[in-house]
């Protein structure tokens, strides 16, 4: 968990803790109720006057750009790398099964399985070269993170490389719903989950204005903590 603590309002420092979930003041509000990544069960977590003790206390920082250590760092490549390989497990997941499901899949036009239709061989082809990117991308920055090959831009390669397995992950899913024709719209089509599922990874920080705002700054020179913060 994590806080902003405003005690000081011309020096903010954002705190770093953990808690255990039977603490005094901790309650689960039920409200995960959406669209895809219904397993997750990520309800609210309600603090009401809950005390934190000094040994939970992981990281006292500056707000903002100002405050990005090494723990930062690292929180942000365990969870930005973990983000884009569940990502990359779905695309993987969604090209089984369009193509295990077009070797099968008649129509009154063809005389053998749509596997056979010139559209249907560019669409999945089209799957196999976005999905044969991610990987090593992600793999790329995994590697580099635990031989310690961290350079002065390595926020920005995280940041892409978590954008570009979100991004083509969806349009993986997009394009195997088309190709599955209707059936991709039925619930008992795993497609269908798969599908609402993977929507989520644009949620999943940094959102895509944020990766934009804070790759165009930085290679641009300009600190993200600089105000006005646009114009």
């Amino acid at each position: 968990m994590h806080g902003m603590d405003t005690s000081d309002p011309k020096a903010p420092k954002i705190v770093h803790a953990f808690l255990p979930r039977d603490s005094k003041g901790v309650t689960i509000k039920e409200t995960w109720d959406v669209l895809g990544m219904r397993a997750t069960r990520s309800d609210d977590t309600v603090l009401d006057g809950v005390f934190v003790p000094d040994k939970y206390i992981a990281r006292i920082l500056p707000a903002g750009a100002a405050g990005v250590d090494s723990f930062i760092i690292g929180f942000f490549t365990w969870g930005l790398t973990g983000f884009a390989n569940v990502y990359y497990g779905l695309a993987t997941r969604v090209r089984e099964i369009i193509v295990s499901e077009l070797k099968t899949k008649t129509s009154l036009a063809l005389t053998r399985s749509m596997a056979y239709h010139p559209e249907i061989q560019h669409g999945v082809a089209e799957l196999w070269i976005e999905l044969e990117s991610m990987l090593p991308h992600i793999e790329t920055i995994a590697r580099d993170w635990s031989e310690g090959s961290v350079r002065e831009d390595w926020f920005l390669r995280l940041l892409a490389m978590k954008y570009h397995a979100v991004e083509a992950a969806f349009r993986i899913a997009d394009r195997a719903r088309d190709l599955s024709g209707g059936f991709g719209m039925f619930k008992k089509s795993e497609l269908e989950r798969l599908f609402r599922d993977c929507r989520a990874g644009r949620f999943h920080p940094a959102n895509s204005a944020l990766t934009h705002e804070l790759v165009g700054k930085m290679t641009l020179g300009i600190n993200p903590d600089e105000q006005p913060r646009w114009g």
